[in-house]
């Protein structure tokens, strides 16, 4: 069985999809290497991330930080897991800023541990992501597009290409000089030519989506 390391050599996947897209391969000259996420490197608990993904859906950092510590108070804890959630009621929730539906994804995501659905850390290092994915999306509240998240900035896959974001969609755009955005399907496709480094592609395309010349030259007169 093969076992999945964390992470990838990035210099590689850089001189690759140098090779492979050419206007791609502009756009990365133009913006410079993307080191590693740092992330790779730190142990991380697959429970605990998740139940604060699940915190975190549809509020800022800030807010979120906020209800996630109230939590962490209440339960007398700073490790999210069926145990210590345990140590509090959806009534003491709702105190914390946790909504109803979140409460419900929480208990949802408890109760899936303790059955032992949810894989470890060993277990995820011998998964391929179609699994992980197939393993974590039924959890209420968890989509795909978390799970993609934590593949590529917490396992560090190589070949992740979040479809459905619309940054990613917008960075092809620009790439391609598209009128529009490529529809999802359109962009699998598109994809294609990035394999096996779709997730190093996909930083990129991020940084491209969010790239503004103007702003560029501001900063670099700002410093002459």
């Amino acid at each position: 069985m093969p076992r999945f390391s964390r992470g990838f050599d990035v210099q590689q996947a850089h001189d690759w999809l140098a090779r492979r897209d050419r206007r791609l391969g502009a756009w990365m000259k133009r913006l410079g290497p993307i080191e590693a996420p740092p992330g790779w490197s730190k142990f991380f608990d697959p429970v605990d991330a998740l139940a604060r993904a699940i915190l975190f859906q549809q509020l800022s950092g800030k807010a979120a930080s906020t209800i996630v510590g109230r939590v962490e108070v209440a339960i007398g804890s700073t490790r999210l897991h069926a145990d210590t959630l345990g140590r509090i009621d959806d009534a003491a929730l709702r105190v914390c800023g946790v909504s109803g539906n979140k409460a419900l994804a929480l208990r949802d995501l408890a109760r899936r541990e303790a059955a032992g659905e949810i894989p470890d850390l060993r277990r995820m290092a011998v998964m391929g992501h179609d699994a992980i994915i197939e393993a974590l999306v039924p959890i209420r509240g968890i989509g795909r597009w978390t799970v993609e998240m934590m593949l590529m900035f917490r396992l560090g896959r190589p070949d992740i290409l979040p479809i459905d974001d619309l940054g990613i969609r917008k960075g092809a755009q620009r790439v391609d000089k598209a009128e529009a955005m490529p529809t999802p399907k359109a962009l699998l496709a598109r994809g294609e030519t990035w394999g096996p480094y779709r997730t190093y592609a996909s930083l990129y395309l991020w940084r491209i989506a969010d790239f503004n010349p103007a702003a560029t030259g501001k900063t670099n007169r700002s410093q002459d």
